[in-house]
């Protein structure tokens, strides 16, 4: 076994909202006791379970990592505790689960808010007590495990709502590290792209790292990045690999891998029926009687905010799909004051521009 930490998993960044993190992070390593970390998707919560482990008292013991989201309530138990041999059909032997495999070390639970009521109430009582059972058996086993769990929703909403025990909240919730959201650390932008650009260039074996022209930054960084950090990878490296000469800066950036003339349409389901009239479902908690024009204010502002979502917040693409030109477009934000919340959102910059 290693007498020293391996190299630690790369989070890259110089943004206050990001070092403050990282301060987190560090404080929290050295102390032997759950972590919940939150944040949106693609912002790098397994990155920082990873960090937690390593710069621990635990780092030369297993991690382990599982996505409740990933098996369904059944093989999440299982997998999580293990199961007798005979436990059911086709468990023709024992198994030991993550508790175990993660004996000494640390457990990262991804998605925790996915795991059901029944399987909470088994983790509740490996955190509080350290045992648990194989599902199968009615024998006790300990275990010393630190567990780090991630969510992508909020969790106190959904102990209020009845969905997660609030004692294994309180419980997990030692302390909370909340990762901010790309728009929120723009700073970070230009030293992230260079990073996964480098690392494409080395793969399709560039005589040089490529360079983003002026253009090209600056639509980065006015990006909304919905998918955040993992979304920024995967624009950054296409980037790289379409662009035909690796001696010009990258001038075009797709933000849009789908975009494209014959791109089948979408069906806005529950809107119109095949011959035209409206369907029922456009009808559902509506009562007569009613203000009409206040309805339908409210249904062309909830068209406005589909179709900004679903061209990620590209005014032009999202006028496009309602078959209106840009400047009518754009007033009916006004009229609705969807203008501000694009503004929110990190979309204000672009929502003029072609994507690119």
């Amino acid at each position: 076994m290693s007498s020293r930490p391996p190299d630690l998993p790369p989070l890259i960044g110089q943004s206050p909202a990001f070092l403050e993190m990282m301060e987190d992070v560090s404080r929290l390593a050295a102390l032997d006791r759950p972590v919940l970390v939150v944040g949106e998707r693609g912002t790098g919560k397994e990155l920082v379970a990873s960090r937690l482990h390593y710069l621990s008292v635990r780092w030369n013991r297993p991690l382990v990592a599982l996505n409740c989201a990933a098996l369904a309530e059944s093989l999440l138990e299982t997998e999580l505790f293990g199961h007798e041999a005979g436990a059911f059909t086709g468990a023709v032997r024992r198994r030991a689960g993550r508790f175990e495999r993660a004996d000494g070390g640390t457990l990262f639970l991804d998605e925790i808010a996915s795991a059901g009521a029944a399987v909470q109430e088994k983790i509740l009582r490996v955190v509080e007590y350290g045992v648990f059972e194989r599902v199968g058996s009615s024998e006790t086993l300990g275990c010393d495990v630190r567990l780090v769990a991630a969510a992508n929703t909020d969790l106190p909403s959904e102990a209020a709502a009845g969905r997660f025990r609030h004692d294994l909240l309180d419980r997990l919730a030692f302390d909370v590290i909340t990762l901010p959201p790309l728009r929120a650390r723009l700073e970070d932008i230009p030293v992230l792209t260079q990073h996964f650009a480098k690392a494409m260039a080395v793969e399709l074996q560039w005589p040089a790292v490529p360079r983003f022209s002026t253009r090209a930054m600056d639509a980065l960084v006015q990006y909304a990045w919905p998918g955040n950090v993992r979304e920024l990878r995967n624009v950054v490296e296409r980037a790289v690999a379409r662009w035909p000469d690796s001696a010009r800066p990258i001038d075009v950036v797709m933000f849009d891998p789908f975009d494209s003339p014959y791109r089948p349409k979408a069906v806005a389901k529950g809107l119109t029926t095949p011959s035209g009239p409206p369907a029922s479902a456009a009808r559902e908690g509506l009562r007569l009687p009613l203000d009409l024009r206040q309805a339908l204010d409210r249904f062309e502002a909830d068209l406005l905010a589909m179709a900004l979502e679903q061209a990620r917040f590209n005014q032009r693409r999202a006028a496009e799909s309602l078959g209106l030109g840009y400047h009518q477009f754009r007033n009916r934000l006004r009229k609705h004051g969807h203008q501000l919340s694009m503004r929110e959102q990190g979309g204000e910059t672009v929502a003029d521009g072609d994507g690119t």
